[in-house]
């Protein structure tokens, strides 16, 4: 395999939006996604696997072989044992209903991409912007816009009216399907009770214990705020969730995280209730992002649009917002309190025992990549103005 060029110190993945991001033991992976160049939405290579390590602070590239996806967005990525699967997304072609997998717990350092072709049982039909719940070993997809053809045309699809051409339509789903990693098997599930949600993409999912959550997406010009669950051991439908207090408003491209216990919200199971997180930071909103619980209960955003991207499209975030959601540990806060004052402590930190020199060596490089992005965002702000004036 070719070595991918050097990159520059304390590089971050590119921008970009409907990419895929999953979180393995102590690294963060990105796939995927766009970026609009001159009006027009540019693919990033399929090809480039982005690692962001959650301990020093780091990015690195990594160049991928096999069985590699089309370049795409709005594919639906899920870590399952190790493995990264790559669900449907669209390209120049159309819309994908292909599963693809790669290993994550390399030990050779490369990425190999498989695409599984000796499933059994019937795949969803094409599309984009579903979500997917990780129940036993079990990828759960809920959702999605795509195309299917007039004998698939069934109950659980709108069809979007403006958008037909001889025997395809275009619509949105609220169909269920699983795929079962250890058997290879598709199936689609028997829903016994409840009332399904409407038929929706760009909502978002999470998982707590049995009970997979949806919440928000966009039908037709409808955006929605809704909340529902799907018992995942009984295949039954809760209906529309009510709720107390404030909800959020309608919205689609968003995010859903579980927690173990801007604009961002947490549902209380407990007593059915949102609250609104106030530390959040408002001046940079986005959508079609991807968030992912870090192994410290902290919430990692990455990319997204900073626009509404069906009225406007000017530009793609790259920057790694974490949300710490409890609080670390006393050796987390004393490790961190090293690495940001490593200059002071410079002839103190040889003194510690091995084990915790490495770590603090590790928390070192952390703050000097935080202290490096920092002053060139600060260097671009001040030539930006300058540019201005």
């Amino acid at each position: 395999m070719a070595s991918a060029p050097p990159l520059p110190p304390f590089c971050v993945a590119e921008e970009r939006s409907g990419h895929c991001a999953v979180v393995d033991g102590p690294s963060l992976y990105v796939w995927g996604g766009y970026v609009s160049i001159e009006e027009n939405e540019v693919y990033l290579p399929n090809d480039e696997l982005w690692i962001y390590d959650i301990d020093s602070g780091l990015w690195s590239m990594h160049q991928m072989e096999g069985d590699l996806p089309p370049s795409m967005s709005g594919s639906c990525g899920a870590c399952i044992n190790g493995k990264l699967y790559i669900f449907g997304g669209f390209d120049d072609k159309g819309y994908s209903n292909r599963l693809y997998y790669v290993n994550l717990r390399t030990r050779n350092g490369s990425y190999l991409w498989k695409k599984i072709t000796d499933f059994k049982g019937q795949p969803p039909t094409p599309r984009d912007k579903l979500a997917c719940w990780v129940y036993k070993d079990r990828l759960v997809y809920f959702g999605g816009y795509g195309c299917r053809k007039q004998n698939e045309l069934s109950d659980c699809f709108d069809v979007h009216d403006a958008f037909w051409e001889g025997q395809i339509f275009w619509g949105w789903h609220n169909d269920v399907h699983v795929f079962d990693t250890k058997t290879q098997t598709w199936h689609q599930p028997i829903i016994k009770h409840g009332v399904p949600p409407q038929p929706r993409a760009a909502h978002s999912c999470a998982v707590l214990e049995n009970k997979g959550y949806i919440f928000g997406g966009r039908v037709l010009q409808t955006r929605m705020n809704d909340l529902h669950f799907l018992n995942l051991d009984t295949w039954t439908w809760s209906g529309k969730i009510r709720t107390n207090g404030e909800i959020p408003g309608d919205r689609s491209w968003h995010t859903l995280t579980p927690l173990a216990d801007g604009d961002g919200w947490i549902y209380a199971v407990e007593t059915s209730q949102w609250q609104q997180l106030a530390y959040l930071p408002k001046s940079r909103p986005r959508l079609w992002h991807t968030a992912c619980l870090g192994k410290e209960g902290e919430v990692m955003v990455f990319g997204g649009s900073k626009d509404d991207l069906h009225f406007m499209d000017t530009g793609h975030c790259s920057d790694l917002l974490i949300f710490q959601t409890q609080p670390y540990s006393l050796l987390r806060l004393s490790l961190d309190c090293i690495g940001k004052n490593a200059g002071l402590l410079e002839n103190q930190i040889s003194w510690l025992p091995s084990k915790l020199l490495e770590q603090a060596l590790v928390k070192t490089t952390f703050w000097a990549a935080v202290n490096y992005r920092q002053g060139r965002k600060a260097e671009a702000e001040g030539q930006e103005k300058i540019n201005v004036s």
